[in-house]
Order: C-alpha cells, then structure tokens, then sequence
C-alpha cells in the first residue's frame, strides 16, 4: 500500500488533533485528579479510609481491564463511532461521580469512568498515526504525547485548586464542557471508516480480565494487607498468575485470539512496550512520592505542591516541542532516547539528594530537568514502537502499549510505596538504637528525654528523619532501574530513512 492511501485525508486536521488531544488529555488527568479530594470525599461520602481508596483503585482497575478489548473495538464499531461513544460515556459518567451520594454510588461510577476512558488513549494514538503520513508520525506524537504525559501532572495541583476553592465536585464536573467540547470536534472532523463484523474472543477477554484485574488488586491492595501474608493477596496472586498463563495457552490455539500476543515478535514494537514499561514507572513512582515528600516533609500545602510539581509539566512541553522537529531533520530517534534517560537520571541523582530543610528551588530544577528527559524519551519511543507494524494493526498494537504503560505505573507505584514502608521502619529502628541518655548523639534543641513530651517530640524528629532516608532510597532505586534501561536501546532497529524526508506519495508501508 503506498502512503499515499496509508493515511485518511482530513477536512478539518488542526480540528481533529484539537479534539483527540482534549479526549486524551481529560481521560489522563482523571487518573491523578482525584487523589488529593480523597479526604474531603472521605467525610462527604461517609467512607472510611480503606473505602474511599476505592475511588482510585476502581477507575485504575476498570480502565486496565478494558483497554486490550480498544483493537476489538475499533474493528466492530469504527473509530469515529469508538470515540464519540467512549467520549460521550466517560462524560456522563463523570457527571454521575459528581452526584454520587454514598461510596458505593462512587466507587460504581468510578468503574464506569474506567471502562468508557480506558478506549480514549489508544484509539486517539492509533487515529493520529492513521491521518498523519509517515514522515510526520513523530510530530504527531509530540503532540499526542503533551496530553499523555502532562495529564497526570497537570492532574493534583487541578484537583487541589478546584477543591480548596469550590468542593470535590468539580474535580468531575469540570469534564463536562471538556467532553462537550471533543465529541463536537470528533464528529466534525473523525472520518468515518469501515466497521467489520468480528466475533469476539469471550473466553480470551475473561482470561486476560482476570489476570490483569488479579494484578492490579494486588498491587493497590498489597500494602495495606501486608502483602502475602493475607489471604486477599494470596488469592489475587493465584488469580492472576492463573489467567496470564490460561490466556497464553489460550492465545496458542485460538484463530483470532482477543489480544495477539505475535505483535510482541516485531522487535521494535517489543523494545517500545519494555521503554514505556520504564517510562510508566518512573513518571508515576515520582509523581506518588513527591507529593507526601513536600507535604509530610517539607511542610508544603496541598496547592503549593502542585505548584511545586507543575514545572516538570514545563519541561515536558518544552521536550516534545523539540523532538517532533528534530526527528523530522532525520535526528535518530535512539539519540534522543539515550538523552532523555541520561537527563532523567541526573534529575534522579539530584533528587537522591533532596533534604527535608532544602528551599524549594532543587525540587522545581529536578522536575524541570526530568520533564525534559521523559519527553525525549516518550516521542521517540512511541513513533519507533509503530514504526514495523503495519496500518491496520496499530489500533490492537496501541491497546497493548497503553496496557503495558498503565502496567508499568501501577508497579511502580507498589514498588516504591512498599519500599517506602519497610525503609521507614528500618531506619526508624536504626535511628533509634543510636539514642540513649547516655549517647553522645546530638540532639534537637529544646527535647528533654525525661518527660513524656520531650520523648512524643523525639520520636516524631526521628520518624520524620526515618522517611526522610527511605525517600531518598527510593528515589536511588529509580535512578538505578533507569540506568539498567539504557542498553536496551540495542534492541531498536536501526531506522532506515533517507537524509530528506521520504515523500508522502513514494513512501511504502508494509
């Protein structure tokens, strides 16, 4: 097929990109807007504290879940169709959250959020590649990329702003002229496309929902339960593992399995998945642990640490500002890679090193610096993880990316936090046992360790000096696993692109 045909011809193209990177963006947000209502949520919805984690456990579950059913999808009803119906669900949807009046009314609509969302990112990922000739794909995911990764950044200091000022029901509400707003844009500027009749792979979706509903369980639940020593774990554990293999086993034998697990065999579309595994981790491990960090820590409130967090969003935009052009110019996209991780790593060092008395100006540099180092990675890594596939895979392949990535942020985020808790709790005994009347530890000014209160102060000093410690190792931790990716960059295929841009009309895609 020459590019030529390759890519849908637009009416309205500046509209089309408009509207998709509004879908993608308002889905993304939802994943982080919520977490900093939760308290007063909490006490409007009368839930208790394992409850309303429900509300983001839900939504993440949900969306996990039904992302892999998007190539199914696309193919039964056609994109445009596809994203009218998932904008127009996920709107109304958020509209429910809004007038939810107990946690189980939340929690249900949450759910429905999630599975209507979970549709928006890869099918606004795969229509962008579709309507964009081949030499644009990077351009394309620069702009597709500022929703994806600016999304979750952009999402606490949001939801801060809308609570302290109005009420927790903003934080769903403001979707509404969003949504309003895309679905207009889509139906005036998708085009439509051909729908095919495809039976669905019932028993492939169960075994896949399974094993990733078992995982995602897990990881949300695992360290309140104190992980395998409960039977829930245990129980999520078995599920998983259970449905992962059946489905492999399944996907063997089955002529038109759910999700083709062959698109992996394509070694560029394999190394993309690894990359936004990377990516997945260390954009959301950071994202969860700066907030408790410059609140618990620091003594920052709420609307200050969003303020605080918003110039990694800088320094994203800025990045993927640059990259489309760059790899335009024919700049190897495995270059800017290796970049953006080494920049991602020194914002890691840097913040190795933070210290609970800092002034704020090394949390604004490191975010600023691993904002651009993440948006050197994202693009370059979307556009080569697509770039052997053929068409009409892309919308199942986009399916699989974001499964990977949504993957990727939920074990990062349970690795981190349950490294987090036994860090703590070690270095608080360590600390500890190193105080005695009779030590020579320096203490705080004004603690007397021969009343009740100089001792309540001193443990308080210590706990916060313990998490102190454990921040940082997590951050170590990051910046190690971020290393361990660089070489991977091997597995990328060398790009064959001539010095000029290859021309839309003599462009060939297999």
């Amino acid at each position: 097929m020459s590019a030529a045909t390759s890519h849908r011809q637009v009416s309205n193209l500046p509209l089309l990109v408009a509207s998709i990177m509004l879908a993608t963006l308002m889905q993304v947000i939802d994943t982080t807007i919520a977490n900093v209502a939760l308290p007063d949520m909490q006490g409007s919805l009368s839930a208790t504290q394992d409850q309303v984690s429900w509300v983001l456990t839900s939504y993440i579950v949900a969306a996990a879940i039904a992302t892999p059913a998007t190539g199914w999808l696309a193919a039964k009803l056609g994109r445009r169709r596809l994203l009218a119906f998932a904008i127009g669900g996920f709107t109304i949807a958020s509209m429910l959250c809004a007038v939810a009046g107990d946690i189980g009314q939340m929690v249900g609509f949450r759910v429905l959020q999630g599975l209507f969302g979970a549709a928006l990112v890869p099918i606004s990922q795969s229509t962008l590649l579709d309507v964009f000739p081949k030499e644009k794909h990077g351009a394309a995911m620069a702009m597709w990329g500022m929703g994806v990764m600016i999304g979750p950044i952009l999402g606490p200091p949001l939801g801060g702003w809308l609570t302290d000022h109005y009420s927790w029901h903003w934080v769903f509400l403001i979707n509404l002229p969003i949504g309003i707003a895309a679905l207009m844009g889509v139906l005036a500027s998708v085009p439509p496309d051909e729908a095919h009749d495809y039976r669905f792979d019932w028993r492939g979706f169960l075994l896949l929902a399974a094993g990733v509903g078992g995982l995602q369980l897990m990881l949300d639940r695992g360290e309140s339960q104190d992980w395998f020593s409960a039977l829930e774990i245990q129980l999520e554990a078995g599920i998983a593992f259970l449905g992962f293999y059946l489905y492999w086993v399944h996907w063997r034998t089955a002529e038109r399995p759910f999700l083709d697990l062959g698109l992996l065999r394509d070694r560029s579309f394999l190394s993309g998945n690894i990359f936004i595994f990377v990516i997945g981790v260390v954009l959301f491990a950071t994202m969860a642990l700066l907030p408790p960090y410059l609140q618990s820590l620091m003594g920052y409130p709420v609307v200050t640490t969003g303020l605080l967090m918003a110039p990694r969003g800088v320094g994203t935009l800025v990045a993927m500002l640059l990259v489309g052009r760059l790899l335009a110019r024919g700049v190897d996209a495995r270059a800017l890679i290796f970049t953006g991780l080494m920049l991602t790593v020194v914002s890691l060092w840097q913040m190795a090193h933070f210290s609970a008395d800092m002034p704020s100006g090394p949390v604004i540099w490191a975010g600023v610096i691993q904002g651009l180092g993440l948006g050197l990675v994202f693009v370059p890594v979307s556009t080569m993880a697509y770039a052997t596939l053929p068409g009409p895979r892309r919308t199942e392949a986009a399916g699989m990316f974001s499964l990977t990535r949504n993957l990727g942020s939920s074990i990062g985020i349970s690795l981190v936090m349950t490294v987090l808790s036994r860090s703590t709790q070690t270095n608080h005994a360590e600390l500890a046992s190193r105080i005695t009347p009779y030590g020579h530890t320096p203490l705080p000014a004004g603690i007397d360790l021969h009343s009740v209160g100089g001792l309540a102060a001193l443990n308080g000093e210590v706990s916060r000096q313990a998490a102190a410690i454990a921040f940082l190792n997590d951050f170590w931790l990051m910046m190690i696993l971020t290393v361990a990716a660089i070489p991977l960059l091997l597995l990328f295929r060398r790009p064959r692109r001539d010095a000029a841009p290859v021309p839309a009309a003599a462009a060939i895609d297999h």
